[in-house]
């Protein structure tokens, strides 16, 4: 006998339905049991470990014309060709 799937959409709908239905009381017993619950961590901690740390020296993407022959001399370099590029600007402006 095959266990039949849930339907997450109805679910959604019927939990949604009875949202005004819940009294503050039991939406505070229901969050401290969540977050007593040591397999449901908040999806705050979850999303903060994706991705890089923030950077305080943030770089921005900018539109940048420059001639074909530079771009493939840097990208000839392997990896990185552009980190690199950025290193020689900041030379050429002395920073």
């Amino acid at each position: 006998m095959s266990k039949k799937q849930p339907d997450w959409k109805e679910a959604a709908r019927k939990a949604l339905a009875n949202l005004d239905e819940i009294s503050d009381a039991e939406d505070a017993s229901i969050s401290a049991d969540a977050l007593a619950d040591p397999d449901n961590p908040p999806a705050d901690d979850l999303l903060r470990r994706r991705g890089r740390p923030v950077s305080p020296n943030r770089k921005r993407a900018i539109k940048l014309r420059i001639d074909p022959d530079v771009i493939d001399r840097f990208r000839q370099s392997g990896p990185g060709w552009q980190s690199r590029m950025n290193d020689v600007l900041r030379k050429a402006v002395g920073l």
